[in-house]
Parts: C-alpha cells; structure tokens; sequence
C-alpha cells in the first residue's frame, strides 16, 4: 500500500511538472530531479538495503516499475518537442525547388586506361585473345626464350630490377608471348596482344622507371610483313587518326628477324616539321618485327613450318602522342587537374 501511494506521488507530481515544459533544456532539467544521481527515484534505489529479504523481491518490482513508467513519460514529452522544433523549423525555412543544383563531378577514366581500353576493344575486334601474366618474372621467360642470352648487352640497356640472379620485375610484356607459345602444345595459330606493367631502372620527364607496355604476337603459317604492316596501319589510324602515316625503317631486336623501328607522321604538324618531331615530320612509335626463328624453336615451334610477327610500344608513350601530354610524370602523379582534362567529349 505504502508503494502504491508513494508511486502515485510520484507520477502526479512529474506530470505537473512536464505540464510546463517548453524546451529540451527544460526536460533534461525534470529528467535529473526524478532519475538523476540524486533524483526522487533514486534515492528510492537506495533505501533497498533497509528493507526486509522478504519484502525485497515487491519492492524491487516496484522500483523497476516507476522507473519505466517515468522513463516513457519523458520520452513521449521529448518525442512531442523533437516534432514541434521540426515544424518550426519546415515553417521559417523554405526551400527554392527552382534553384539550380550543384554540379557533381564525376570520376574520370585515366589516360592509361582510356588507350589500354581502346587497344583491346580494337584487337579483340581483329580476333586477337588479351593474355596476362606475371609482373614478377623468371630470367628464363624474359629473356632466354626470347633470344637473349646470358652476357647479351641488351640486358644493360634495359637495366633490369633483379629480386635474385633468376628473378626480376619483368622488363618488358614479351615473358606473355613466352609463355603463350610454350602453353600452346596443339600449335594452334596465336593472336593475342599482352598489355601490363613493366620496370627498368629510368625516370625522366619521358621515361619512367615503372611504364605500361602492349604487346602483340601473331603466330601461323604464311605470316608475312606485309600483315605486320597492314595490323600496324590500322591500329595507327584507329588511335591516333585516320590521317596517320606509318613508316618502317630497319632496326635490330634480339628476338625479331628482320626488325623494324616504326614511325607515324607528326599529330601536331601532320607531317609538315615542328618543334615537337625535330622537323622531321615523323614521331617513333614502337618496334616490331618477324619473330626470330631462334625464339620459334625455343618455344617449340619449328621456324621452317611457322612464322610470326611481333610488336610492342609504350602504352603511356602512346597516350601522350594521342593527348599531347609533354612529361610522363603528369601520368602518375594524380593531379585531379590533369585527370579532370579527360572528362571532355573530345577524348
């Protein structure tokens, strides 16, 4: 009985106070007087220890029940202010649907990735396979199944980032064509380009000691140059434009014989001589050539059945021709003021 009326006390006065309340503040003030460390409930908690074992069970029921009941009373009164502030606020505040929203920038695709996209999208049209494989190579697939062999000066040139005497960062995409060839134990024709990553010990405003490479190899019987040329001719006009000339001039390549340094016209000038192709006219674009009777064998195939070409450029040397960036650097330092240039139309 004594609970009963000591509950109802309780309850009648919080309701005379929250009868006055306007504000936030104001309840969190009634909310410390009933439940606070010294509010009227707790100190309820506090008399247990003076109450009888037997009585102690009733009256921590009673206990649990004023505090729930309390504690629903002053939500449901700061569920009603939380409302009211709403509406005070939606009631001053209005909003113009007619304003112009602000534009979101999009993300842009990388020139890097913009070229890698455009090579495989216009092979894979050719009937070419894209094939992949391991940045971290052995010296064998890098270099010795393509002709290379031990002592060759070659291995200078390229500077290689070695992880042991048999392992190293692959120097160029040509450990796919390796591989490719050896996996091929039916002798099935070939066509594939392999574009990736490659290292070498460079870093200046045109080379980078990290750079994208593709590329291509096609194997079967009766290949000859002129198909090299033709693949060459359409791959030139396709990215850099339908105006592209492309000349060959005789090169060495360890693993192509005859090989070829190709060229293409000048983009900036069309042909004419500017500062950018010396007055030349002309622009080195990749290497190429018949892939070597050694590299045939090599791989298993026999060189007096078989023939094949070979090329491989630069993807980021590429992307510069056909953008006009001047220093390969601007394609690795994710300058959004350099990246955002390529979220136009016109690339």
């Amino acid at each position: 009985m004594e609970n009963d009326l000591q509950r109802k006390d309780i309850i009648e006065s919080l309701e005379n106070e929250l009868k006055n309340i306007k504000t936030k503040n104001d309840l969190a003030n009634i909310k410390a007087l009933y439940l606070g460390k010294n509010g009227l409930v707790t100190n309820l908690s506090l008399k247990m220890k003076e109450i009888p074992n037997e009585e102690k069970k009733e009256y921590g029921k009673f206990l649990n029940e004023i505090k729930n009941e309390v504690t629903l009373k002053l939500d449901l009164i700061y569920q009603e202010l939380d409302k009211k502030e709403l509406e005070e606020k939606l009631e001053s505040e209005s909003i113009d649907i007619t304003l112009p929203s602000k534009k979101i920038k999009n993300g842009t695709m990388h020139p890097f990735n913009k070229i890698v996209e455009e090579l495989e999208d216009l092979f894979v049209s050719m009937g070419y396979d894209v094939a992949d494989g391991p940045e971290l190579e052995t010296d064998e697939y890098c270099f010795q199944r393509l002709n290379i062999p031990l002592g060759h000066p070659v291995r200078d040139t390229q500077d290689s980032f070695y992880v042991n005497k048999d392992m190293l960062l692959r120097t160029q995409t040509s450990s796919v064509q390796a591989r490719t060839m050896e996996s091929n134990l039916e002798k099935k024709p070939i066509r594939i380009i392999c574009p990736g990553k490659t290292y070498r010990r460079d870093d200046d405003a045109t080379h980078s000691h990290q750079f994208g490479q593709v590329e291509g190899l096609v194997i079967d019987k009766n290949i000859t140059m002129a198909d090299l040329k033709g693949t060459l001719e359409i791959m030139a006009k396709k990215i850099l434009g339908e105006k592209t000339i492309v000349r060959f001039r005789p090169s060495y390549f360890p693993f192509t014989e005859p090989s070829v340094e190709v060229d293409v016209s000048c983009f900036k000038c069309g042909g004419k001589g500017c500062s950018l192709c010396k007055q030349t006219g002309w622009i080195e674009l990749l290497g190429a050539g018949m892939v070597h009777p050694n590299v045939l064998t090599a791989n298993g195939y026999n060189p007096k059945e078989y023939t094949g070409f070979a090329f491989g450029m630069g993807i980021d040397r590429l992307a510069m021709m056909k953008y006009g960036i001047p220093d390969i650097r601007y394609m690795y330092n994710n300058d959004i003021r350099f990246l955002n240039q390529f979220n136009r139309k016109e690339y």
